[in-house]
């Protein structure tokens, strides 16, 4: 689950965004290969997040949760100018993981403020496809042990269920988004 989508070199190897949070004790890598390329991959991406343009999971699953998630089918124009400094809310009070890295149409670094939770997506081209690496490092030595065990018994699995869906949504907005002749 840890690793989905991705081959055993990309969930080993460093990626950019790791000193984020250098001493995570729990590690996911999970990966896509996109029929598009990165610039048509970036805009949905940096678009995520509560009261934005959603995860592009399991919308139902969220609200049940509590979160005011819509996932969009469209690039939506005033979410297109993402910042270093700026939050992607992941909760509906607005808190959630800021911007550190930001490299167009290749590296999105975030990190939560307390300092325990970095995810970045890195876009790396192949040829006129996109893999989509998606890192989480999380360190969660310092929550109380039923807590680390709750992180084990569901948050994993359900990170899996909702960040597969997020990814294969990324992947069908990008490519859909693609003029016909170019996705042939």
């Amino acid at each position: 689950m840890l690793d989905w989508g991705s081959s055993p070199e990309e969930a080993a190897r460093a990626l950019p965004g790791d000193d984020l949070l250098p001493h995570a004790d729990l590690v996911a890598t999970r990966a896509i290969t996109i029929s598009a390329p990165p610039q048509a991959v970036w805009p949905w991406l940096i678009q995520i997040g509560t009261g934005r343009a959603g995860a592009y999971s399991y919308d139902v699953l969220d609200r049940l949760a509590g979160l005011d998630m819509h996932s969009s089918q469209r690039i939506i124009p005033e979410y297109q100018n993402l910042g270093i400094g700026d939050v992607i809310p992941v909760a509906n009070d607005g808190t959630g993981l800021r911007v550190h890295i930001l490299e167009p149409n290749r590296v999105l670094g975030t990190l939560s403020d307390d300092g325990t939770w970095a995810w970045t997506w890195i876009l790396e081209p192949l040829g006129e496809r996109t893999r989509l690496l998606s890192r989480t490092r999380m360190d969660t030595r310092a929550s109380p042990p039923l807590a680390r065990l709750g992180v084990n018994a569901l948050l994993i699995p359900a990170s899996w269920i909702m960040e597969r869906k997020m990814l294969l949504g990324l992947r069908d907005r990008a490519e859909s988004s693609l003029p016909t002749d170019v996705r042939d």
